[in-house]
This record gives C-alpha cells, structure tokens and sequence, in this order.
C-alpha cells in the first residue's frame, strides 16, 4: 500500500491539514485514528489521506475531499465527533487546522536505473 493519496483528480479540489502534538499514552488512539481514515474513505467526496507521526508525537494528517461541502460534512459525521472529542481531552496536546483549495499539483518518479544505490 502507497503511503501518497492515489486519488486525487486534477486540481482544484480541497485539502484539510491536520497537525497535532499528541500527549503521552496511546489510549486507544492507534485504534481510533485506524477507524476515522475507514470512515473517512467511505464519506461522499473522499479523495485520499497521507499522514506521518514522529517519535515526539508530532503527525501531520492531510486528508484530500472534492468540496468544502464534503469537508463539513466529513467534520459533523457522528463517529468523527467522538473522535474529535476525545482528541480535545485525551490525546491532544496541541493541533492546528487548515483548509486550503488545491491549484496545482504535480508528482515525480525517479526512474528505476537511479533508484537503485
């Protein structure tokens, strides 16, 4: 499996930032974050999602969705409050949000000769 959204159509479409310093103990955190990238894949208007987190507990999420509308509603899904709510008062130490509209996108391929060491 890809660690880059596959998914994604030529622009415009719409990117939601996710940054977070998480807190100490997992808490059942890996299981929830595994559950919101399966429900978001199944939201009307879902394009993909990339995320890393490092050992300090800083991640960045980037989920893709075609429209501002499919963002709200993403954000008002019953199950993704729960998590939100349990982000804000067990796992979060710190996150920050950002929306912003895709107007150019591009991807490179190293070719397979230069790949190899």
């Amino acid at each position: 499996m890809s660690r880059f959204a596959s998914t994604t159509p030529e622009p415009p479409y719409y990117a939601v930032i996710f940054s977070s310093q998480r807190r100490g103990d997992d808490t059942g955190y890996a299981a929830m974050a595994e559950r919101m990238v399966e429900l978001a894949a199944l939201q009307r208007g879902f394009l993909g999602v990339e995320s890393c987190r490092d050992a300090d507990g800083f991640g960045i999420t980037v989920s893709y969705w075609d429209s501002p509308v499919a963002i709200a509603a993403w954000k008002a899904d019953v199950e993704h409050l729960r998590a939100q709510a349990l982000g804000r008062s067990d796992w979060y130490a710190h996150y920050e949000l950002r929306i912003a509209r895709v107007e150019r996108a591009h991807a490179f391929d190293a070719p397979e000769a230069a790949a190899q060491p």
